[in-house]
């Protein structure tokens, strides 16, 4: 596909019923669903049209729908009813998975153990594969005394590809993330063969919730204002 120098910004757009939404709405010029090249979406929908990837949505889909309570009632009202964690287990089933990998940080290592027994009680296989597995040195991959947590001491080093290679070893149809740092969730992510759901995104400030700094960011966060920090 070939890349062109449009800047689409979507986040940035204030149209009340949008084209992407509404078959009647509206975009601004940087609006993709408008002005990008039709090539793009055609590609996409032949994505959607392989057999395997057309069932992926489509239950993603039903699985979403399925979040809320109460939707024939006119006028809807958002009324969701389902934590992430129970719409994974539903998804799972929904696709007939039935062996899962958990790729974990050590530091929520117990949050990992109580996944794994519970994705257990309920029927499935499961493999889990902490960060540091393997202990790699850090060493290894060219880090320098100073720049370890531990200055001074023997520290392994997270080791994402590992925990991907192990999943992958073992055959896994789906793979959860828990709490992977940034950096080493987006090499999980790229050498992982099964599709991967994430549970926990790490924020070891807001207690893995990381859109609080977002909601706070005109009060309590105000500093990541400053380009400075």
């Amino acid at each position: 596909m070939e890349k062109h120098d449009v800047l689409y910004r979507c986040a940035l757009c204030s149209v009340q019923e949008r084209i992407c939404t509404s078959p009647q709405g509206t975009g601004p010029d940087f609006c993709p669903t408008l002005h990008s090249p039709k090539k793009v979406f055609q590609e996409t929908l032949k994505e959607y049209k392989k057999e395997e990837i057309r069932e992926f949505a489509r239950q993603s889909s039903i699985q979403e729908a399925e979040c809320y309570a109460k939707r024939d009632i006119k006028p809807f009202v958002a009324l969701p009813t389902k934590p992430r964690v129970q719409e994974i287990i539903e998804f799972a089933r929904k696709m007939g998975f039935k062996k899962l990998g958990i790729a974990f940080c050590g530091g929520l290592k117990r949050e990992a153990g109580i996944l794994h027994r519970l994705l257990l009680s309920h029927g499935f296989q499961v493999v889990s594969a902490i960060c540091k597995v393997g202990r790699t040195p850090k060493e290894e991959i060219g880090i320098k005394e100073h720049e370890k947590i531990h200055i001074g001491d023997f520290e392994a080093m997270c080791s994402p590809i590992g925990q991907a290679k192990l999943l992958n070893h073992a055959g896994t149809q789906l793979n959860i993330a828990m709490g992977l740092c940034v950096g080493h969730d987006s090499l999980f992510f790229k050498y992982s063969q099964a599709p991967t759901t994430v549970l926990v995104a790490k924020d070891r400030v807001m207690g893995h919730n990381p859109v609080a700094a977002l909601y706070t960011i005109n009060s309590y966060s105000r500093r990541l204002k400053n380009t400075d920090f």
